[in-house]
């Protein structure tokens, strides 16, 4: 059973802010902000007019309906809804280390020493997001987006010793499955079975995308070489300080992992203007595959989401729906 929602108010994040900002000053507002499926995020602002943002780790801020299988604590599939303070803090250092911008760390807590549920307040970088900011003028955001590209350089370069989420690589754990493009094949089939439960036009195509995805599955050639990759790198999950430096947001999903994972996914969410991440060297034939199974993913997993009471309802409905006809397209690259 999915949790009972909670109304997060001044009262319940007082102590935090506390221990967060210290207390010569006085919380005055909270404020829920859009988005945070899978954790609450709320904008905290002080007396002196200063803000800060609080993430919030509990079930009652998880909008993913639950299954009999989900374990929040297993990083083992890397593939997994990626969601806790631990990836949070050790994508955090891996980030910090390579010297890529992400929202200062001011309080970090498990355990509830200040709040029933684990906490991270963090800096709040004023001004809107990449999304918006390529949508009101490409050209004011030029230079980000090269200093975006570097950053993903600096990240594809630095290699794991094994696939997984940092966290896990980091405590000397491994992931399951015996290749990235396995366990990609394994969640495509899955989604592509959830998919067809849940919108007729995937249940009269699922023999033929299920050749179709087979078929590029097969064309992949083994590696052993894995970079690190955000694993959801959108625009929106891209903030632009005030110096025009790109801060990357929502990143417990950091993983090692195939390269070309990301850039399937940076060329959907960035369309246009991923010519300014664009990478050489890549593999085509992974990535084409990569590209399909991100499609799916992309059906199967709004679809589940609004079994439950997720309240952008009409965003999911979208992304579903592009995505499942970018999925049936690729039928007809394959008759030619």
């Amino acid at each position: 059973m999915d949790a009972v929602r909670s109304v997060v108010t001044r009262d319940h994040l007082e102590g935090v802010a506390r221990a967060a900002l210290g207390t010569e000053h006085r919380l005055v507002g909270v404020s829920r902000l859009r988005g945070g499926s899978k954790k609450g995020v709320y904008r905290l602002t002080i007396d002196d007019g200063s803000t800060a943002i609080v993430y919030i780790w509990d079930d009652s801020e998880n909008y993913w309906p639950t299954t009999q299988t989900d374990d929040a604590d297993n990083h083992t599939d890397p593939l997994s809804p990626a969601s806790g303070i631990e990836l949070f803090e050790a994508a955090h250092r891996h980030l910090n280390t390579l010297g890529i911008r992400t929202p200062r760390i001011h309080l970090a807590d498990r355990g509830g020493s200040h709040c029933p549920a684990d906490v991270a307040v963090v800096e709040d970088v004023p001004g809107d997001n990449l999304e918006a900011l390529l949508h009101q003028n490409p050209r004011s955001v030029e230079a980000t987006m090269a200093r975006l590209a570097e950053a993903l350089g600096a990240m594809q370069r630095q290699q794991g010793p094994r696939f997984g989420k940092v966290a896990l690589i980091d405590r000397g754990g491994g992931s399951e499955g015996s290749s990235c493009e396995q366990l990609v094949l394994s969640r495509a089939l899955d989604d592509l079975t959830e998919a067809a439960s849940r919108d007729t036009r995937i249940t009269r195509s699922h023999d033929q995308l299920e050749t179709v995805v087979r078929k590029l599955a097969a064309a992949v050639r083994p590696r052993s070489q894995y970079g690190l990759i955000h694993g959801e790198l959108g625009p929106d999950h891209v903030l632009v300080d005030r110096h025009g430096q790109p801060v990357l947001i929502d990143i417990e999903g950091l993983m090692f992992f195939d390269v070309e994972w990301e850039h399937a996914f940076l060329r959907l969410r960035f369309g246009e203007h991923y010519r300014w991440l664009d990478r050489r060297g890549l593999d085509e034939q992974r990535l084409t595959f990569y590209t399909l199974a991100m499609h799916l993913s992309l059906v199967a997993g709004p679809l589940r989401l609004l079994d439950g009471d997720f309240p952008d309802r009409d965003s999911m409905r979208g992304i579903a729906e592009h995505n499942l006809r970018e999925a049936l397209a690729f039928l007809l690259m394959d008759d030619r």
